[in-house]
C-alpha cells in the first residue's frame, strides 16, 4: 500500500533542524566533489601517474583500486559528468536516509569496485560512475519498498534527473566502464534491500476518523482490562434459613415471632 498522506504540519525547532541538516548534508557532498577536483587537477597539473590506483580487472595489485578508483577521472568532462550525479544523489541518500546511508555509501563503494575486478573488461577502469549509479538504484529502490511520501518523492527526483541510467548498466558504449555501472547497481539494490527498515518513514497526518477510531479501540481495551468477567454461578450471601434439597421445591419457612403484651406505660422504640 502507497502511503500517500500528507506528513503534519512541522514545529519551528524541527523545521531549524530539519534546515541545518540539509546545510550540513550540501557541504559534505560538495566537499567531496571539491576533493575529487583537486585529485584531478593535481593529477594533470603535476603529471601524476595514478594508473597504479585504478582497477585492472583479476590483477591481484590492482584489488587497491577498489577504494581508489571512484576517486581517479580521465578528463573534465569525465569529472563534471560524475559530480553532479554524485552532488544530487548524494544529498538525496544522505537528507533521506542518513542511518542507512553510514552502510549504504560503503558498500555500494566497494560492491561496485568488487564487482568490476572480478567481471570487468581487461582494461583499467575509473571513476565514480559506479557509485553514482549505486546512489541512484538505492534511492530509486528504496522508494518502491518503503513507499512512503517522502521515499516516493527521492525515488521520483532520482528518476527524473537519472532515468537513464537504467540502460547505461548495459554494453552501449565503447569506452565507458558499463561492468562498473552495474557492479554499483546491484551493490544499491542490495543496500535497499537489506536497509529498507533502518530508517523510519517520517510522521504521518492523521485524519479525524482515523483518531476517533484509535480512541474507540483504547476505550475498548480499557473496558476489557478492567471490567471483571461474567461468573457462570453466582453464590448468595444468605441462602435462607435451610438449604434447599434438589428434591424438595420449598423455597424456605416462615418464622412467626410471638408478640409480647405490651404493659401500660411501655415505650415504643
Amino acid at each position: 500500500m502507497i502511503d500517500l498522506t500528507p506528513p503534519p504540519a512541522p514545529t519551528p525547532a524541527q523545521l531549524r533542524r530539519d534546515a541545518q541538516r540539509f546545510h550540513r548534508v550540501l557541504i559534505g557532498v560538495a566537499l567531496f566533489i571539491v576533493v575529487l577536483a583537486a585529485i584531478w587537477w593535481a593529477e594533470h597539473q603535476f603529471g601524476l601517474n595514478l594508473q597504479a590506483f585504478s582497477i585492472h580487472p583479476r590483477v591481484p595489485k590492482y584489488l587497491v583500486g577498489v577504494l581508489t578508483a571512484p576517486l581517479l577521472h580521465g578528463s573534465l568532462d569525465h569529472l563534471l559528468g560524475n559530480s553532479f550525479g554524485l552532488f544530487v544523489l548524494g544529498v538525496l541518500t544522505l537528507y533521506r536516509y542518513p542511518q542507512s546511508a553510514r552502510i549504504a555509501v560503503p558498500m555500494i563503494w566497494l560492491v561496485a569496485g568488487l564487482g568490476t575486478w572480478l567481471i570487468g573488461r581487461s582494461s583499467f577502469h575509473i571513476g565514480a560512475s559506479g557509485v553514482t549509479h549505486g546512489l541512484m538504484f538505492f534511492v530509486f529502490a528504496s522508494g518502491l519498498i518503503r513507499r512512503d511520501r517522502a521515499s516516493i518523492a527521492a525515488a521520483l527526483l532520482a528518476f527524473a534527473f537519472f532515468g537513464g541510467m537504467l540502460v547505461t548498466i548495459l554494453p552501449r558504449e565503447p569506452g565507458v566502464s558499463w561492468e562498473y555501472h552495474l557492479s554499483g547497481a546491484i551493490g544499491g539494490l542490495l543496500a535497499a534491500v537489506l536497509l529498507r527498515r533502518r530508517d523510519p518513514a517520517p510522521p504521518r497526518r492523521k485524519y479525524s476518523w482515523e483518531i476517533e477510531e484509535e480512541l474507540e479501540r483504547e476505550a475498548e481495551r480499557l473496558r476489557a482490562e478492567t471490567e471483571l468477567p461474567s461468573p457462570e454461578r453466582i453464590t448468595p450471601i444468605w441462602d435462607g434459613p435451610y438449604t434447599v434439597q434438589d428434591d424438595d421445591d420449598r423455597r424456605g419457612v416462615v418464622l412467626h415471632f410471638p408478640q409480647r403484651d405490651r404493659e401500660p406505660g411501655d415505650r415504643l422504640h
